[in-house]
């Protein structure tokens, strides 16, 4: 059974009891395997089973608990038709408020000019208090009509939301004073502006919020931004423009200076610097040639390019790049489960305190009017928002720094364990080193009756058959001196040891010296030159044929330029550098002295890294391991990090849990630093809406009132100031995520 994944916008949302509520719904779908809902970015992250769940079923369960989800039609633009829907709705919320202020303005001026004794005796005449029942009423069914038709749906699934709170809140305030208004025998001051001013503040605040959450997925909008709407192909001879929907693997497109790269291809013609910081994050052009690959969303420097496309669509570095961030932020991270917790019952909790609170202050007090107010002020104070946004939007924040600097995240699980990584365990070829190792020399054996060409042409026809690097090294540097190779026979390679096959009527093996150590036909002067050349650091292979030792190639694989200073930033950051590697101990030791890294793992084989890596845990210590091959996939898996360069294997990256599009090792340090600015971001946001919570609901509840030395607005927190507070809470959770964008990562 193939499973899919999708992640859709989500609208309707008003808290995170309101996500929450779409998480429980749709996981109880049979077929759906996982599923998660991120208020900060309103988006569903699900993976189904297509034969068992459809879509449409989905779609058709949310909509029945009063949510709805974007969904795209084959040919639309997902940006566009988001876009389309969120400006729909925003401008919609912008009307309702525009209305509240509209209405509430004058009511409450009118009102408290009153209250206060700032207009004449006029105010006090029966039909004012009609007029403010006329000013409250649009406000109360029109601008907060959203939180009417919130409470209704989430009460008749039984369960509760932000929705409720403000639903019962302006309720009580309003009702009491139509009450008030309208039956007989009942006297006393209406509390219209109270209502009609707690619903525009909170509709004012949900849009300042909305726009401050919209800057934490700017990382996302950048990266849609970069993908051109339409791409010039060569057709019959002719350019012709497209839309980008509209590229076919295999069309030559044609970029010229300044463009940007509508998809991935190889250039076919023409030669060109790429500006390619929206993948590496670094600012530097990269030249440029025939056969060389380059990626959508790059801008092309100064010549004209014809390259031919051979990833569109989705299947598009850029793509892939945005799905990875989007599912990173619409995961949910370890971190957020307490919030969660609290989220699940906080509004029930808020509603009972509110009960007890009007029925201890009516007890004692026997006034029904302060009470009430007091009842009031608890329920629209209480801030499920604050806890909801606190740890998605420091996630969104941080996997968008990251996105920015050549770091993808792929599940915000990732984002919160670098942070306590204790360990780095290190791969060397292709990650300490460039992975391009050269042939440096080529020594015949006394005996052997070989020229150095001779062996090098008998060393490369073996390894024609391989895929190893050094080997690729050695048929290249062959292939570069004009040297005529054979094809090799029956060829065999032996994991961690070498290759073997026939050439003409002899076998022939080529491999590490250690292969060839307990056989008698190793010349002592050979010998000799193996250990001078593996302390240099030189990677030595010998050719045998049969078990006489023709002679040894040494090769040498430079060090990356920024290896050195990567690992002084991980020292920096208290982690311990491990350097783990199939290389002999000597070429690994002379390594890792040039690069300063903590310990040497030599001689390990492919199919023990995994083991290494498990043993480094065993001993209670968090692991991360880096590494570009498929060799390291195992490793990667069984670390609890892996970070994959981004310029490996396809299988090194699906394996990892932290890509380095980059393919520079100083990515590491700057991802750990990330997630630990991320966490700590977080901590600061969860007390930011605990403590919020925990001291405010208090005072709306009157536990100052006893207190002379407060001042009077606080022993009695009247319900609007009760209502700009929560607004400004969530603000502030969002606003203190934002600060991640300017975070320091050097």
């Amino acid at each position: 059974m193939n499973e899919q994944s999708l992640n859709l916008p989500v609208t309707g949302m008003s808290c995170a009891n309101c996500a929450a509520n779409i998480t429980r719904t749709v996981s109880k779908l049979d077929g759906v395997t996982d599923a998660n809902v991120n208020f900060a970015s309103e988006r569903l992250l699900v993976d189904y089973i297509p034969s068992i769940v459809s879509l449409d079923t989905i779609v058709s369960e949310i909509r029945k608990i009063g949510f709805d989800l974007i969904v795209v039609d084959e040919g639309q633009d997902e940006k566009d038709v988001e876009e389309i829907a969120r400006h729909a709705e925003i401008k919609d919320q912008m009307q309702k408020f525009i209305v509240g202020v509209v209405f509430a303005l004058p009511l409450f001026i009118i009102s408290m000019s009153r209250d206060f004794g700032l207009i004449g005796s006029w105010s006090h005449a029966p039909w004012v208090n009609w007029f403010f029942l006329f000013l409250a009423t649009p406000v109360q069914f029109y601008t907060g009509l959203d939180y009417y038709i919130g409470a209704y749906k989430n009460l008749r699934n039984k369960t509760t939301n932000m929705d409720v709170l403000i639903a019962l809140g302006s309720s009580v305030a309003y009702f009491y004073s139509l009450a008030i208004l309208v039956l007989p025998g009942l006297d006393g001051h209406v509390y219209f502006e109270t209502s009609a001013v707690i619903i525009t503040l909170i509709k004012f605040g949900k849009l300042l919020e909305a726009r401050t959450k919209g800057k934490t997925g700017g990382a996302i909008k950048k990266l849609i931004g970069l993908q051109p709407k339409t791409a010039f192909v060569m057709e019959n001879g002719e350019e012709k423009q497209i839309p980008i929907s509209m590229v076919k693997l295999g069309d030559i497109v044609v970029i010229r200076p300044g463009e940007r790269i509508p998809v991935d291809g190889v250039i076919i013609e023409g030669r060109s610097a790429i500006d390619e910081s929206m993948l590496s994050g670094e600012s530097l052009p990269v030249d440029k040639v025939k056969d060389d690959m380059v990626t959508g969303g790059t801008v092309n420097g100064e010549g004209l390019l014809k390259f031919e496309a051979t990833r569109v669509g989705k299947d598009t570095a850029l793509s892939q790049i945005i799905r990875l961030v989007q599912e990173a932020q619409g995961s949910k991270a370890p971190i957020q489960a307490l919030a969660d917790r609290v989220a699940a019952v906080f509004v029930p909790a808020v509603i009972g305190i509110a009960v007890i609170t009007f029925g201890i202050w009516w007890g004692i007090t026997g006034e029904f009017v302060p009470s009430m107010i007091r009842m009031v002020a608890v329920l629209v104070i209480a801030c499920p928002c604050a806890l909801g946004l606190a740890t998605p939007t420091a996630i969104m924040a941080g996997t968008g720094k990251g996105a920015e600097n050549g770091i993808l995240f792929k599940r915000s699980e990732a984002l919160e364990n670098a942070a306590k990584l204790e360990m780095i365990v290190l791969d060397k070829t292709g990650t300490i080193t460039m992975g391009k190792p050269t042939v440096v020399d080529q020594i015949p054996a006394e005996n052997s009756g070989l020229s150095s060409n001779e062996l090098l042409s008998l060393a490369a026809s073996i390894e024609k058959g391989s895929e190893h690097p050094i080997g690729k090294a050695i048929v290249t540097f062959a292939q570069e001196k004009g040297l005529v190779l054979k094809d090799p026979i029956n060829f065999k390679a032996h994991s961690g040891f070498g290759v073997a096959a026939q050439l003409g009527d002899s076998i022939f093996r080529f491999g590490k010296p250690r292969w060839f150590e307990q056989e008698s036909g190793m010349p002592d002067a050979i010998q000799e030159l193996i250990h001078k050349f593996q302390d240099k650091g030189r990677t030595v292979m010998v050719l045998a044929k049969d078990k006489d030792v023709q002679g040894i190639i040494s090769v040498s694989d430079v060090l990356k330029p920024e290896s050195k200073q990567a690992i002084k930033e991980l020292h920096a950051e208290g982690l311990k550098v491990v350097m783990l590697t199939g290389d002999n101990l000597q070429t690994a030791r002379a390594i890792a002295g040039e690069v300063d890294v903590d310990d040497v793992q030599a001689e390990v084989r492919p199919e023990e890294k995994s083991g290494k890596v498990k043993a480094f845990q065993q001993n209670t210590v968090l692991v991360g391991m880096v590494g570009d091959g498929i060799n390291d996939a195992p490793a990667l898996a069984q670390a609890d990090i892996g970070f994959a360069i981004g310029t490996g294997t396809d299988v090194a990256i699906e394996t990892g849990d932290v890509i380095l599009s980059s393919g520079k090792l100083t990515g590491i340090p700057k991802a750990i630093k990330i997630s630990r600015k991320t966490i700590a971001t977080i901590k600061q946001n969860l007390f930011l809406a605990f403590v919020y919570n925990i001291i405010l609901i208090p005072v709306a509840a009157g536990i100052l009132a006893p207190f002379d030395m407060f001042p009077e607005f606080l022993r009695q927190l009247h319900p609007i100031l009760a209502a700009l507070a929560m607004a400004i809470s969530s603000i502030s959770v969002v606003t203190n995520s934002l600060r991640l964008y300017n975070a320091d990562i050097r």
